[in-house]
């Protein structure tokens, strides 16, 4: 969990470095380091949520509330479909 986080951060990064140089391949970047970022969280937060089982859904744990925020940023600013589409189109190009 820890590796999966520490690499969308980098890809965030880069992507960030990427779009301030206004380098050509910027939109392309962004759009993978949403997919992956979003996506991994998501996937790390259900794993968390996992580890604490029943007590996981309680709002006792903020576990609840960060697995909900993950999973609505693959949706919001453009669903995790729509960045496939736009890397696919970009490396077609």
């Amino acid at each position: 969990m820890a590796a999966g986080l520490l690499s969308s951060r980098l890809m965030v990064r880069h992507a960030a470095r990427s779009l301030d140089s206004a380098h050509s391949h910027a939109p392309q970047l962004c759009a993978m380091a949403k997919l992956v970022a979003t996506e991994t969280c998501y996937d790390i937060t259900n794993k968390a949520l996992q580890l604490h089982g029943g007590y996981g859904y309680l709002k006792d744990y903020p576990v609840q509330q960060y697995m909900r925020d993950a999973r609505v940023h693959t949706i919001l600013e453009g669903t995790s479909e729509i960045m496939k589409r736009i890397i696919a189109s970009s490396l077609l190009n």
